[in-house]
């Protein structure tokens, strides 16, 4: 069978709609609970409300299902970002406070009640007939077993699973219950159309190419649709998806997860966080300057050369802490009790003070707020030998704060073991990224500055 006679409908998996619906219901909730907070006050609703409510639907953004902390993070952003704009705009008398105050505080609370009732609610939906459909796996390979294990874990899919077709023996089958089985891969064909199974997922390995085509040649006495489920988790996947070029499916299987209109919220985030940031520090940043200034010799700022998006060289900015301004081929990393610390230096490395600056270079657009912490160049140009993946760090800005940090692993990286547990976690954040994520990781900086681990 040649691609030209193929009569079956060869594509990607459908996307699915659980995380569009959970976002437009969280719009919902928020406007709903605005009005009814409103009418229990007894406030009109005039046009300052109606516009609120349309920056609400236009804010938010989807987080991830059943973890309570995300949603709040969304939401306390979002607000930020609501009185940030009111204060600009001078609009904030307009509002009742009453009714602030009840919807920043009773919001999230149903959001996250909702969102708890939302998985039962579709999957009864779904298993309505001509909603629910059917599916089996060829192939219960690794490929196969995660499909079916995602598929088990989110009831919204509306798909129930009936087994897997495999050549082998069960006792070459590992993660894989005999009852699971439901015959060699030559009698999927003929299950399909006894049973009407509506879907079919092909985890078989595409180097098997004459048995792919034997199979899709048997099915196209069906009326199934059929996806192709790639193996790629020997690739150590960053961001793994399917796509098109001009026409042509194409996998991804390095790939940032910034980009496109990700990567257009991710920098409005940062320069709205930054320019607040900016706004509400600066007598902050005043004092700390003058101080810096008075307490040793030298300059207020240190800057120092590392490696931003896609590896190209930027300058980064701290209030200066030492008494020297490394930035060569080599340079000391700062350790407990480092004689190079000034004494007042100690004390903004403690709560990590002497990052502030950095919220300009997220304005320059050289960083952001949350992503993997930029190294020095003389560091970089040593971890990336003798560590796997290192580059691949920098398929997104540097952050002030990242995954790596918020886990622990801030400070002294002395050795390749303690460097290769941060890239990891930088990997992980390249790997799961969502903007709910980088709320998470900004809620939990604060957490980990006010314990002051690993910091001197």
């Amino acid at each position: 069978m040649t691609p030209q006679s193929a009569t079956l409908r060869l594509q990607t998996a459908p996307p699915n709609a659980a995380a569009g619906i959970r976002m437009l219901l969280d719009s919902v909730i928020a406007v709903a609970v605005l009005l009814v907070a409103a009418r229990a006050f007894d406030v009109p609703v005039g046009r300052e409300y109606a516009f609120l409510a349309l920056l609400v639907f236009a804010m938010m953004f989807p987080s991830r299902p059943e973890r309570a902390e995300i949603v709040i993070a969304r939401w306390a952003f979002i607000l930020l970002l609501l009185l940030a704009l009111g204060w600009a705009s001078h609009t904030l008398s307009a509002f009742d406070a009453r009714v602030v105050v009840v919807w920043a505080l009773v919001t999230p609370a149903v959001i996250i009640g909702a969102q708890r009732l939302l998985p039962a609610l579709l999957a009864r939906v779904a298993a309505r007939d001509g909603v629910r459909r059917t599916a089996v796996i060829a192939g219960a390979n690794e490929a196969g077993r995660h499909l079916a294990e995602r598929i088990a874990a989110d009831p919204s899919l509306g798909i129930r699973l009936v087994g897997f077709f495999d050549d082998r023996d069960i006792s070459r089958l590992n993660g894989v219950e005999r009852g699971q089985i439901l015959g060699p891969i030559k009698t999927l064909a003929g299950f399909v159309k006894a049973r009407g199974v509506d879907l079919i997922y092909s985890a078989l390995p595409l180097c098997g190419q004459p048995r792919v085509r034997a199979l899709l040649e048997d099915l196209r006495d069906t009326t199934a649709s059929v996806y192709f489920v790639p193996d790629v988790s020997a690739f150590d996947p960053i961001h793994a998806q399917v796509s098109s070029v001009a026409g042509v499916p194409v996998i991804a299987v390095c790939e940032s997860p910034c980009y496109g209109p990700a990567a257009v919220l991710k920098r409005v985030s940062d320069v709205a966080g930054a320019a607040l940031g900016l706004v509400l520090l600066t007598p902050l940043l005043l004092l700390i300057a003058v101080a810096v200034k008075a307490s040793s010799p030298g300059p207020v700022l240190f800057t120092q050369r590392r490696y931003g998006l896609d590896g190209k060289e930027i300058v980064v900015y701290k209030f200066r802490t030492m008494t020297c301004l490394e930035d060569g081929d080599v340079v000391k990393q700062a350790v407990r009790d480092d004689p190079r610390t000034t004494k007042l230096g100690a004390y903004l490395r403690k709560y990590s003070l002497d990052e502030l600056p950095q919220l300009v270079n997220v304005i320059q657009g050289r960083m952001s707020l949350v992503g993997p912490r930029p190294h020095a160049v003389a560091h970089n140009e040593l971890y990336r030998k003798v560590i796997r993946g290192y580059m691949i760090r920098h398929k997104v800005r540097p952050g002030i704060t990242g995954l790596a940090q918020v886990r622990g692993l801030r400070g002294e990286t002395d050795s390749v073991a303690k460097m290769r547990a941060r890239i990891e976690c930088d990997l992980d954040y390249l790997r799961n990224w969502s903007p709910a994520l980088d709320l998470w990781i900004l809620v939990k900086t604060f957490g980990v500055v006010a314990r002051r681990s690993n910091a001197w």
